[in-house]
């Protein structure tokens, strides 16, 4: 009945992959996107709260309560700015820093294990896909 539906087809994926994440980033007590958010950081630490969240595509309002969630869990530190006086740097913490390889080998044994399923040429093209179908309503 909704075969050709892109929000029933797009919601039913995000299900199944919301399911393989939470269970990679269980053991670290984290959320997929809490998880993702703390890799962004790690990536580049000092980073203001307005790029994260457009680098990983939420609202302002949307990354500053998962802020507050990884505030809360200690692993990551939001320093005033010079500028604005609602802006600010995020920086990981020593708890960050020390789940910081175990994090990335968790989302990479995720990431391989779909690119088996998938062919890794059918993988890369889904998301470019997904990607270029995003930026197209946005």
């Amino acid at each position: 009945m909704f075969d050709h539906c892109l929000y029933f087809n797009t919601t039913a994926l995000a299900r199944v992959l919301e399911r393989e994440w939470t269970r990679a980033f269980k053991p670290f007590g984290l959320t997929p996107s809490q998880a993702f958010m703390l890799r962004a950081i790690l990536a580049r630490p000092g980073l203001l709260q307005s790029e994260l969240a457009r680098e990983l595509v939420i609202s302002r309002p949307t990354a500053t309560r998962s802020l507050d969630g990884l505030q809360k869990l200690h692993l990551i530190d939001r320093r005033a700015t010079g500028g604005d006086g609602r802006e600010c740097a995020v920086f990981p913490e020593p708890g960050a820093l020390a789940m910081h390889d175990d994090l990335n080998a968790a989302s990479g044994a995720v990431t391989a294990r779909l690119k088996q399923l998938l062919e890794p040429e059918q993988f890369a093209a889904i998301v470019g896909s997904l990607k270029q179908a995003r930026a197209a309503v946005v």
